[in-house]
């Protein structure tokens, strides 16, 4: 089989990433990566709107994106856009656009494909075995959790509660107060009802966390061991009690001393400290002595897909 070539754009609500990659039989092999804080959702998220500067961000590192490509020579482009894009009420139009400007096809998928997609990718990266777990990826702008194991996803639901949503709807002040993280409790309580009665249901035994904030806290936590990852290491663990302190460290600093913090990166910042409060809270639900944090996501079950059809050719 000759070496085939795809491109994968993940139009996330803070984030951009692209993924050039060889298909190999199984596997695959990264050409080149790269991810952009865009900012999609920023100053219009929960109001359903992208702002026009947040477009400009998009086209522009879209322009970018498409050039590299194209350096490589690359036909085949799977671009997908979630939570921003798919509510906004502008946001066909902006498709539309990047359809006619730069001939990307972008494909808006559904809460409910994105949650499957991740799965894909969790799975893809080995983080899984025959127990019943818990996974979750913590976006811009929604949050996808998946219980299930190796074999397959019994319930999955996609969450409109993401770092931006929260970020702009709850902290106001730097740090953020106690009564802030309250207010952030009591509405994940509400909001997340449904995943609470199926973490009742299913019984997860353990924590799987994908890519974006989890990759962070992971860094944040090999740099106080003042060890490195590994290269080509996919999946990483997260002694729950060593999440407890960098969230204590977290919610305790404003933004200039949280950009001191050894493994943090700037545009994960802002973000992190919501998104953080977020995994506190599901751990009163799950209580595990180890996060798992799988560095696949979204783009990576892109990929695995794609090789499951070329399997199939």
């Amino acid at each position: 089989m000759s070496t085939r070539k795809a491109a994968v754009i993940d139009m996330g609500t803070n984030t951009f990433h692209l993924l050039l990659v060889e298909l190999g039989e199984r596997d695959f092999k990264t050409i080149y990566k790269e991810k952009i804080p865009v900012k999609l959702g920023q100053g219009g998220i929960n109001q359903d709107q992208i702002s026009p500067e947040a477009l400009k961000r998009a086209y522009h590192t879209l322009g970018h994106f498409r050039n590299l490509i194209d350096g490589e020579n690359i036909q085949q482009i799977f671009a997908f856009a979630t939570s921003a894009v798919r509510n906004a009420k502008n946001g066909l139009l902006f498709v539309q656009e990047v359809k006619d400007s730069l001939n990307i096809d972008i494909k808006v998928i559904s809460g409910e494909q994105e949650a499957q997609m991740i799965y894909e990718g969790i799975k893809f990266s080995g983080s899984l075995n025959g127990q019943t777990e818990l996974m979750m990826d913590i976006g811009g702008g929604s949050v996808e959790f998946i219980i299930g194991n190796s074999a397959e996803a019994f319930w999955k639901q996609s969450f409109e509660i993401g770092g931006q949503r929260l970020l702009e709807l709850f902290h106001h002040h730097d740090p953020i107060t106690k009564s802030e993280i309250e207010q952030i409790h009591d509405y994940l309580e509400k909001k997340l009802q449904p995943l609470i009665q199926a973490i009742h249901s299913y019984k997860p035994t353990s924590l799987v966390g994908a890519s974006g904030t989890f990759d962070t806290l992971t860094d944040i936590y090999f740099e106080s061991m003042l060890q490195c990852k590994l290269t080509g290491q996919h999946v990483f663990e997260l002694p729950s009690a060593e999440f407890r302190r960098i969230y204590q460290m977290l919610i305790h600093k404003d933004k200039a001393e949280r950009l001191q913090i050894p493994g943090m990166i700037p545009m994960r910042v802002d973000m992190i400290v919501v998104a953080s409060t977020l995994i506190d809270f599901i751990l009163k639900y799950v209580p595990v002595d180890s996060i798992t944090c799988s560095h696949y996501a979204l783009k990576e079950g892109a990929i695995s897909m794609l090789l499951n059809e070329l399997e199939k050719i």
